[in-house]
């Protein structure tokens, strides 16, 4: 998706921690996924809350390389859905990156900066942009397996791995700024 829509070309993959969560209960609503942002406003390293300053525990890569955002999946629910919906589910999530690619997430104007007004029309546009990128015929190995639900997958491909990336927390800062 990131390689096929200009609107995406702002991400850098290497630096977006894929994970899974397990879905607490088996049914189809609640979350599909999440990204969280590995920094504050603006890309910043640090944030005040309650009159105190606090940073985010970091994230790095095994070549050593700092992840800006962790994308999650709550599995198996995401993968009990038709692919379109799992298509808009992915994008949905990858539009929340900021276009200044700084850890933060993507603000839209008003009190509701993370969906804008309305969560309906963030999805629709989403399902848009899902549409035009299957009409740029992207290779089918790339996304063939969002056809298959989990069981599915399980029956193909035996028991099913991932890494599970606990959320990051919130580490006060002393008075000296470290």
């Amino acid at each position: 998706m990131i390689a096929r829509l200009p609107e995406l070309k702002h991400i850098d993959l290497d630096r977006v921690a894929i994970s899974f969560n397990q879905a607490r209960k088996a049914v189809g609503h609640g979350l599909q996924a999440t990204l969280t942002p590995m920094r504050f406003e603006e890309g910043r390293l640090w944030t005040v809350r309650g009159g105190r300053r606090y940073t985010a525990q970091r994230l790095y890569g095994p070549d050593g390389r700092e992840f800006l955002y962790i994308l999650s999946f709550y599995l198996p629910r995401f993968l009990n859905h038709r692919l379109e919906e799992k298509l808009v589910t992915i994008l949905h999530e990858l539009w929340h990156i900021s276009p200044r690619f700084n850890g933060d997430l993507r603000r839209h104007a008003g009190r509701c900066y993370v969906h804008t007004r309305s969560e309906r029309e963030y999805d629709a546009a989403m399902a848009r942009l899902a549409r035009k990128w299957l009409s740029l015929d992207p290779p089918h190995e790339v996304y063939g397996f969002l056809h298959a639900s989990f069981a599915q997958l399980q029956r193909r491909h035996g028991r099913i791995f991932g890494t599970k990336i606990p959320h990051p927390r919130l580490i006060p800062q002393t008075g000296d700024g470290r």
